[in-house]
């Protein structure tokens, strides 16, 4: 998938209410390339709390042959970090543009074996 960073992302032409969750999504795509090899985003507007201070909640996942090679996420209690393989590292949140081109980056990276 390819993602041009100079868009700006209105997130107010993607809302729908996840009951569970108590919050609304606000960007998804998913793409399945033909080997079957997957790019997932979803970024959810949430109450702001502690934990997330700037009111997202976001996970983004590249999985090869099932596996996740890489994901970036702030679950409960961990605050904004990336995972590469079985690996965790902290991930400083500037912007959901930068989040996205960092993740698409090391994506392709990953799929490149780059990684």
């Amino acid at each position: 998938p390819k993602y041009n960073s100079n868009i700006e992302v209105d997130f107010s032409l993607f809302w729908c209410i996840i009951p569970y969750m108590k919050a609304k999504l606000a960007f998804h795509v998913k793409n399945v390339d033909a080997k079957g090899n997957i790019v997932e985003m979803k970024i959810w507007q949430v109450e702001p709390t502690e934990d997330k201070p700037r009111g997202l909640k976001y996970s983004l996942v590249y999985i090869e042959n099932g596996q996740r090679i890489v994901g970036y996420d702030n679950a409960e209690g961990k605050g904004d970090h990336k995972h590469y393989f079985d690996r965790e590292f902290a991930y400083s949140f500037k912007s959901v543009d930068k989040l996205i081109s960092d993740f698409l980056k090391d994506a392709k990276k990953a799929e490149k074996g780059e990684l």
